[in-house]
């Protein structure tokens, strides 16, 4: 029975699987850059983060499923095994459990691992090392002992797989002291902020996207450079505008970016929030939109209960920024359901363009 669920498993993620979705992925375009500037695959920037930060210190090293000579499941890890060995690119067994509390043990003794969840669906089967260990052992060592190390993987919707692999963890790791949370959405964000989790003395969470990966976003001159980090903790404005804030993370940034542009041309100016970092939240950020545009609308692909913009309602209840609001504060997320398979029916569970324009439309009182 366990052979037949494990075969089972890695039979969801075949090679043509993974084919269908490298496809649907690259003919997507959630980019608002300018389309003759340089552009790099999400994917390739993961890959790039890596590749530096190995190079740079040889404490680094990557494990998890197909990583090694498959280059792993969406190619992230293309051309490390070849590269660096397997000595340092490490192709495990079907079992979370085991190769994420060999990670967290490394970490312990001074490396640092960067353990890979085919999605982070799968990291459930590895939550005690995760919670307990990583997150908790600096702490109850009285700041004896760090464990610098990233759990990095998939995170939430993708196409096609049903609930057990499409659910959304943001809210849950970010619910505990001990670990930092990054959910990137450009190629930048996943460059820079990758290289600082693998350089930070303490766990990251980081919670990539499935469909984004083979999505090409602007690359500057200076993210091209080995030396180009993001400091972890720091929300950048995509957009700026007057009217309304959207604050949004991963997926979902580019969600507000295509409601955004429908909007001004209705002369509504959406200021757009890419949050990039849940654990710590860059607050002050948020606060300071909301202070200037009076109005906020969080947008997650998350369930809405304990959810992100929970999380950001309280923050903004507690503060001054609560006296600047001139309507209540609006969440658009995904469906309180477990999601389908059917294809008709996935975009009724996950958040649209057109939910976020008329959410807009609504806290404005505009037609």
């Amino acid at each position: 029975m366990v052979l037949c669920c494990l075969l089972s498993k890695k039979l969801r993620y075949s090679s043509s699987r993974i084919r269908s979705l490298v496809k649907l992925s690259s003919k997507a375009s959630f980019s608002t850059s300018n389309p003759h500037a340089a552009q790099v695959m999400v994917r390739d920037a993961l890959n790039s983060a890596m590749d530096e930060e190995m190079e740079r210190d040889e404490r680094v090293f990557l494990l998890g499923e197909e990583v090694a000579m498959y280059d792993g499941a969406y190619k992230v890890s293309r051309g490390l095994w070849k590269k660096y060995g397997d000595k340092r690119v490490i192709d495990t067994p079907i079992t979370e459990i085991g190769f994420a509390g060999i990670a967290v043990g490394a970490a312990m003794a001074g490396l640092r691992p960067i353990c890979e969840f085919m999605t982070f669906n799968f990291s459930m089967q590895a939550i005690d090392h995760i919670i307990n260990s990583a997150a908790k052992t600096f702490y109850m060592s009285a700041g004896k002992i760090n464990v610098p190390m990233v759990f990095r993987g998939p995170n939430g919707a993708a196409s096609g797989v049903a609930a057990q692999h499409s659910q959304c963890f943001a809210s849950w790791y970010s619910n505990c002291p001990g670990l930092k949370v990054i959910s990137p959405y450009s190629s930048e964000d996943c460059k820079g902020l990758l290289k600082s989790a693998i350089r930070d003395p303490d766990p990251v969470v980081f919670l990539e996207n499935e469909l984004l990966y083979g999505v090409a976003f602007e690359m500057s001159d200076e993210a091209k450079s080995k030396d180009f980090v993001l400091p972890i903790g720091k929300a950048k404005i995509e957009k700026s505008g007057q009217h309304i804030s959207l604050v949004a993370h991963s997926k979902a940034v580019g969600t507000c970016l295509e409601a955004a542009k429908e909007l001004s041309s209705s002369g509504i100016e959406c200021e757009v929030i890419n949050l990039r970092t849940l654990r710590p939240l860059d607050e002050q950020t948020i606060l300071e939109s909301v202070m200037k545009t009076h109005y906020l609308i969080t947008v997650e692909q998350g369930w809405p209960q304990c959810g992100i913009g929970s999380e950001i309602c309280a923050r903004i209840m507690e503060s001054a920024a609560f006296d600047y609001l001139d309507a209540p504060v609006v969440r658009v997320s995904g469906a309180d359901v477990p999601m389908p398979y059917t294809k008709s029916l996935e975009p009724l569970a996950i958040p649209q363009p057109q939910d976020v324009v008329l959410a807009v439309k609504r806290v404005l009182n505009v037609q």
